[in-house]
Order: structure tokens, then C-alpha cells, then sequence
């Protein structure tokens, strides 16, 4: 009998691919959505940088006027010392806080919250931001980091900027081990053959080398254990082309 497949296994809840949440350092999220942010503003300064091995970004460390403490996603750009706005009245800074509805067109923002009040879903990874497109009544378009468009209401809040980070990618590895070390600090599986690369006992897709003996294409409600390869797809392959070759110019001169 074969080992189970990677997804069977963590599904199982297995210590190996457990999140290590002892290691992280804060649950990233804003402050409640209350009358203070709603109808003035909070006015804060940041105090220190946070390394968290859950993020690939810097986060920031905020004290508030009102005595409170934030953590937030820091921008490029920013330094100790600056000062960050949090609410409607707040000022069109690096890392404010502000809702959609106060956010010029065009301007980059992050950390964007997909539903007014959840703390922030969406574009939190290293060097990502997204661009406000338009605005039409309550709705604001956004344009996200692959491309898309999106609607969202505009009492979303976002932070102003582009999240820092957004060259550590481009140093290169060197070496397997400093990779090793990496994905180990992140605690994440590495490497990972391809399915192909493995046994037929350990994968479906196993057993010769590029040779999948059986459609890659698996149906939607497949069981984890055959969930593997193109998943209810419609197509698959090449598509073949509908038009013919035009004739060249030695067949045109022929036929006259």
C-alpha cells in the first residue's frame, strides 16, 4: 500500500503540516470600525518594525493619541517617527488608514478590507498594491495585483502605499540550503516533486516519467485521494485552429 497524497494528510491534521502559530508574532488586523474612525480621526506614530516569519512584509508597531497600540503592514518608505492617520478626517499620508470614499482615483493602497469592518483580507504579500480605478455611488472599483477588477463598497478601509518588502526576490538563492532555511523558518514543505516525479504508489500521476496513464481531468466533487491534476476542467491540451494556411506566392503565380 502507497503512502497517502500530501492533501490527504494534512487534512488529516498531522503535526508536520500544522501552522507553527507559537512563532508568529501578532494576528494582523485594524482596530474596530467604531464612531471614532467613522466620524474624526485618530492620529498615531510609529514606534518600531516587527519581523514576523508569518509575512513575508515588514509590519509596523502604532501608538495612538488615545493611548491605544496598532499593528499594521508598513509601507516603503516609512520611518520611525512619522506619523499615520487612522479614520474619515485623517490626512492622505504613507500608512493611513482611511475608507475608500477618501482615497483619490489612481492612488496605491493595500491591506484592503473586502467587507467594511472584517480588519483587512486582501493585498497583504510583499511589494503588492492595488490602484483605485473609479467610484460610483457607494461602489469603488479596484484594481487588484493580478489584474483584476473588483467592486467593493466604500466604507472598505485601506492603508495608503505600496507594502515593503517588494525586493527581496530578486537576490537570488545561491544555494539549495539557504532555500532550506527559508521555507524551514516559514515552516513549509520543500521541496515538492512534481507528481510525475513520484512513484505510482505515491501519486496518481506517478510511475513513468511524464507518462500519466489515465485524463489528468478529475471531476469537482472528487474525493482528496484522485483530487489531483486539472480540476474540472472543460479543456485541456492545445486547441486546434479553424483556419487554413493561406496559399503562398509561388501557388498564386502557379494558378495564373
Amino acid at each position: 500500500m502507497g503512502k497517502r497524497l500530501k492533501q490527504q494528510k494534512r487534512g488529516a491534521g498531522s503535526p508536520r503540516y500544522k501552522s507553527p502559530g507559537h512563532r508568529y508574532k501578532t494576528n494582523l488586523s485594524y482596530r474596530d470600525y467604531d464612531d471614532i474612525e467613522k466620524t474624526g480621526v485618530l492620529t498615531g506614530k510609529v514606534v518600531g518594525f516587527i519581523d514576523d516569519p508569518a509575512r513575508t512584509a515588514l509590519l509596523m508597531k502604532v501608538k495612538y493619541d488615545n493611548g491605544e497600540t496598532a499593528i499594521l503592514i508598513a509601507p516603503e518608505g516609512i520611518a520611525i517617527g512619522d506619523v499615520v492617520d487612522a479614520g474619515v478626517q485623517g490626512r492622505l499620508v504613507l500608512g493611513s488608514v482611511l475608507p475608500l470614499y477618501r482615497i483619490p482615483d489612481g492612488a496605491y493602497i493595500f491591506n484592503v478590507e473586502r467587507n467594511p469592518g472584517d480588519g483587512g483580507t486582501m493585498v497583504k504579500a510583499a511589494g503588492s498594491y492595488a490602484n483605485v480605478i473609479a467610484k460610483e455611488g457607494n461602489i469603488v472599483y479596484l484594481k487588484l495585483p493580478s489584474k483584476t477588477t473588483i467592486k467593493l463598497s466604500n466604507e472598505s478601509r485601506a492603508q495608503l502605499g505600496i507594502i515593503s518588502g517588494g525586493g527581496a526576490l530578486e537576490k537570488p538563492m545561491l544555494k539549495a540550503g539557504n532555500q532550506f532555511y527559508k521555507m524551514r523558518g516559514k515552516h513549509r514543505l520543500w521541496p515538492v516533486p512534481r507528481g510525475v516525479h513520484q512513484a505510482a504508489y505515491n501519486h496518481p500521476h506517478g510511475g513513468k516519467q511524464h507518462h500519466v496513464g489515465k485524463p489528468t481531468t478529475v471531476a469537482r466533487g472528487a474525493p482528496p485521494g484522485s483530487k489531483v491534476g486539472h480540476i474540472a476542467a472543460r479543456s485541456t491540451g492545445r486547441r486546434k485552429g479553424k483556419r487554413t494556411a493561406e496559399p503562398s506566392k509561388s501557388s498564386k503565380s502557379k494558378s495564373k
